[in-house]
């Protein structure tokens, strides 16, 4: 299934709690990114924030989710197996919030 922009800003609200509950640094989502055929970029701004870009059209969810969890993993500096229990921990929060508004409806 193809991600939407619903999808897209749902996600960007589900990590965001899920990061901001571990104390980490929650980038800014937005999409697409600026640079042509990018699938996914960073920038970093002063002051230790960042925004990621991820291009959603076209593209399944699940590549889209993907993006988004690796930008918080990176935004962090977050490596090794620290890094494997964050995206696990972000992917529970995003499937969690997917099941819970499924439910709802």
């Amino acid at each position: 299934m193809e991600a939407t922009a619903l999808h897209f800003a749902a996600v960007a609200r589900t990590l965001g709690g899920a990061a901001r509950a571990r104390g980490l640094v929650v980038p800014a989502f937005r999409s697409p990114p600026r640079r042509p055929g990018a699938s996914r970029t960073l920038r970093r701004w002063p002051g230790g924030g960042a925004t990621v870009s991820v291009e959603v059209t076209g593209r399944p969810r699940e590549a889209v989710v993907a993006d988004m969890v690796e930008g918080v993993v990176v935004v962090n500096g977050v490596t090794g197996p620290d890094a494997t229990r964050l995206r696990t921990l972000l992917w529970e929060a995003v499937l969690a919030a997917s099941t819970a508004s499924a439910e709802a409806a």
